[in-house]
């Protein structure tokens, strides 16, 4: 079985040793070796999420190559994950100077209906604002306000809401009603600073 415990603890202590390489090689081990695919109870995790972790520990160790093995690993697995693996495999694909496979992943996740899902919203942002396509970022930081106002998440809302705000800041564009959504009460739940260097 493999313990989200355990992998937790794994990465508090690679981000107090900053020795992510070692937490890297430990979870892959782990991956390799557990024989069930999927979750049999709450507190396992699927073999596919381990071999996510393992490969954004991989990214942490400047090794996008390994890692984009361990989240191709994730993705021919098929079991649950938190995160699409193809997200964190489109930053290796970019880490790797692999442009054409990271954009038609980011192509797949968009013809799969992944700008319906918040967390991918935000996830796919964020990684186009370190490529610096901050038009793309904010297509998708858009589409992820939609999801979540169609649904329930709020959390994720506030979030996209905020990265959103810091894009459009980036790109001189006047507010808008979205924007607008970021005053409360206190006039303090808005974040400036600009997206680049968020």
């Amino acid at each position: 079985m493999l313990s989200g415990e355990l992998f937790d603890a794994i990465e508090v202590n690679a981000a107090r040793t900053g020795n992510h390489k070692r937490a890297a090689v430990r979870m892959s081990r782990l991956a390799v070796q557990a024989t069930l695919p999927v979750q049999a109870a709450p507190e396992n995790m699927s073999r596919a999420e381990a071999h996510m972790r393992a490969g954004e520990q991989w990214l942490l160790a400047d090794e996008p190559a390994i890692a984009a093995d361990e989240f191709q690993a994730a993705i021919a697995d098929t079991g649950p994950t938190f995160d699409d693996p193809r997200v964190p495999l489109a930053r290796a694909m970019f880490a790797l100077g692999r442009l054409a496979e990271a954009e038609a992943l980011l192509g797949q996740l968009t013809e799969d209906g992944g700008q319906s899902l918040p967390r991918t919203c935000d996830l796919v942002a964020e990684l186009l604002i370190e490529q610096g396509d901050l038009n793309g970022a904010l297509d998708w930081a858009t589409a992820g306000v939609d999801a979540c106002l169609r649904g329930a998440d709020r959390d994720e809302l506030q979030l996209l809401l905020r990265l959103r705000y810091r894009i459009r800041v980036d790109l001189a564009l006047p507010e808008d009603a979205y924007d607008k959504l970021l005053d409360d009460k206190d006039g303090n739940n808005r974040k400036a600073g600009p997206a680049a260097g968020s």
